[in-house]
């Protein structure tokens, strides 16, 4: 992926039909849909993305930079590198629509070219993820990273933060949509995890441990169907709730309330420890069953004594070193020839000025080195 450093100076007036057709998706237009809000037929639009003929460079490229909500800079860059079904995880994939499926690949690309631009400018943190793709237990893996990691049994602070530590780009998947649960990649060498900041800080946190499941579990192989999500979820379950530090707090007759008073312990919700402790054979089918009965009463959406939203440790360093540096946001923005919105999407519940829900957490890992580069 490459970078136009001066993005108000086109060499060419011709636009790239790749941006126009990332633009289209991130919208969540069909071309069907772009053609007629645009006022012209579906081939038209076809032939955009194609690249067998561009928009009337005048009004016609004013037109569709407004419609799709991109700068008509941001149609003149390099093709951006775009993220395929086989290159990452999609949770719930068979839940999402084609259109929720394609504003979130777009929305990754999107994040991808912010990343190579921060990447320009500072030295981040080396990958540091172990490749356990042969281990058939997804629990002894959970093990092996947390000891690898020297992370003992104690209860993770904040899985954000230790994503970044090991090097790997955290982003926001801010869409609207509860089918849309969070995405990791590896890109260049280098892990990704999306995190849709729409869920609970709670769901949000097992998520980010479902997605580092899939970078130590399925690096080398399409991290798709109910097996893969199967061994992540049980890989999640086992690094934040590790089976010693369980067996030591289990209480004797789990209840509901119980439970509740219990999560703080590993900061998760309900639903998981109880599915911990029926998995550990903590708690009988019996208990299992009318704990969930509780926890469907309340609905998904409502979790007991929440936490607070986990939030990023090194983009608000990047931020400010860069506002410091007369970098603000809307700059950066015009420098990536992305809308202010796009960037705050990618930021949002990460950084201070887009948490939802939530607040600083303190964490007891050392703080990441950066380093500017000159």
């Amino acid at each position: 992926m490459t970078f136009n450093d001066s993005p108000n100076e086109e060499e060419s007036r011709i636009p790239n039909p790749t941006r126009i057709a990332l633009a289209r998706r991130r919208r969540g237009f069909t071309q069907i849909e772009l053609a007629a809000k645009l006022g012209i037929d579906r081939k038209s639009v076809s032939a955009y993305e194609s690249g067998k003929h561009a928009p009337v460079k005048a009004d016609g490229m004013a037109k569709l930079a407004a419609i799709l909500g991109f700068p008509e800079s941001f149609f003149f860059g390099d093709d951006l590198d775009e993220p395929s079904l086989d290159s990452g995880s999609f949770r719930s994939l068979s839940k999402m629509t084609a259109s929720q499926c394609e504003m979130a690949k777009s929305q990754a690309a999107l994040g991808l070219h912010f990343s190579a631009w921060l990447d320009k400018k500072f030295g981040l943190p080396k990958p540091q993820i172990p490749d356990f793709g042969r281990e058939p237990e997804p629990e002894a893996a959970a093990e092996s990273v947390r000891r690898e990691w020297a992370l003992g049994t104690l209860s993770i602070r904040n899985m954000v933060h230790l994503l970044e530590a090991k090097g790997v780009g955290v982003f926001s998947l801010a869409i609207d949509a509860r089918e849309v649960d969070a995405f990791s990649m590896w890109k260049g060498g280098k892990p990704f995890v999306f995190l849709n900041a729409n869920k609970t800080p709670e769901h949000s946190r097992f998520d980010a441990a479902h997605e580092l499941g899939h970078l130590v579990l399925h690096k080398h192989g399409p991290p798709q169907g109910k097996e893969a999500e199967r061994e992540a979820n049980q890989f999640a379950s086992a690094f934040l709730m590790p089976r010693g530090s369980v067996l030591g707090h289990a209480p004797r007759f789990p209840t509901y309330q119980t439970l509740v008073s219990l999560k703080k312990r590993w900061a998760v919700s309900v639903a998981a420890l109880a599915y911990r402790l029926h998995v550990l054979d903590l708690m009988t089918d019996w208990q299992y069953r009318g704990i969930c009965v509780e926890i469907a009463k309340l609905g998904k959406d409502c979790e007991p004594n929440s936490i607070q939203r986990e939030g990023s440790l090194v983009l608000p360093k990047l931020l400010g070193n860069l506002y410091e540096s007369g970098i603000s946001r809307s700059r950066i923005a015009e420098q990536l020839c992305i809308p202010l919105s796009e960037l705050e999407q990618l930021l949002f519940g990460l950084t201070i000025t887009g948490v939802g829900g939530g607040g600083k957490r303190q964490t007891n890992l050392a703080p990441t080195k950066l380093s500017r580069i000159k």
